[in-house]
């Protein structure tokens, strides 16, 4: 099959950027190379990109219905949490529940916890203890028909000390901000700056997730990235995440997360909205 691609320019695209990855045996790679030798391989991300960031009616669709279903068993998640349960327990209760919704698989789910925030949001979950003063987030990409949701909650146990609460309240409120910015003719650089002032009037010391938010569909993240420097220009169809996250003292950090859609006159959100006020566990 190979061999009767046709060779008019000489040249064979691929994706090669940024968050890109290689599907299959580096052999069988180097195989295939070899089986088009005399092609130039370029760099076709920008191509393949453009086509992947506007998401048909039908796509948007499966995304929304999976965010309901998460957003679903987020609000339900309380009420089955307690101190002394540990951090797996907890993604292990939410995990559960999403398939009994109705979810296909949950392929990423990190949950981490700390004494009013948590240092990081990549890895755990692990089998630490929730005690009195901590705050758990979990985040969580879920599919359904092989498109992501990729949101996130947090959750405070015992009691929620008045700086964690502040820090909470300015990225709900950052969140507000990055969702009324994500319009049509703004670029990803615009959503992400409305977003970094008001953690930065806040007293943000830091934030060390770096961007704020990305691209989601067929993949967890997706390009664009809501970042300083990214000018991709929003359009109809095209699905995001909003992503704040703020450190308001070394070692603690709150982030917050939200999947929307662009339309023609706006955003509309695809998860649904979480409380301004941080759930707490007795």
């Amino acid at each position: 099959m190979l061999d009767a691609v046709p060779r008019k320019f000489g040249r064979m695209g691929a994706e090669m950027g940024r968050e890109s990855i290689v599907r299959m045996p580096l052999v069988e790679l180097a195989q295939v190379q070899a089986r088009v030798a005399g092609l130039e391989w370029a760099d076709a991300s920008p191509i393949l990109w453009a086509q992947r960031f506007v998401k048909s009616p039908a796509e948007v669709a499966r995304i929304h219905h999976i965010c309901q279903i998460t957003s679903d068993a987020f609000e339900a998640l309380p009420a089955s949490l307690k101190i002394g349960d540990t951090e797996r327990d907890a993604c292990r209760k939410l995990r559960i529940d999403l398939l009994a919704r109705g979810a296909d698989t949950t392929p990423y789910m990190p949950g981490i916890s700390g004494p009013g925030g948590y240092d990081q949001i990549i890895v755990g979950p692990t089998d630490r203890v929730l005690g009195d003063g901590d705050v758990l987030i979990i985040d969580t990409g879920t599919t359904y028909d092989g498109y992501f949701c990729d949101f996130d909650r947090n959750f405070a146990f015992g009691h929620l000390d008045d700086a964690a609460a502040r820090a909470h309240d300015a990225v709900w409120l950052a969140t507000e901000a990055g969702i009324a910015a994500a319009r049509p003719g703004a670029t990803c650089e615009d959503v992400w700056a409305v977003m970094a002032k008001v953690l930065e009037d806040a007293g943000s010391i830091g934030n060390n997730v770096g961007r704020m938010g990305h691209g989601l569909g067929l993949q967890l993240t997706e390009p664009p990235s809501n970042t300083k420097g990214d000018q991709t220009e929003l359009v109809p169809g095209a699905v995001l995440t909003i992503e704040p996250g703020m450190e308001y003292a070394p070692g603690k950090m709150i982030v917050h997360e939200e999947n929307l859609v662009i339309t023609e006159d706006g955003a509309e959100l695809l998860s649904r909205r979480a409380p301004r006020e941080m759930p707490v566990i007795a």
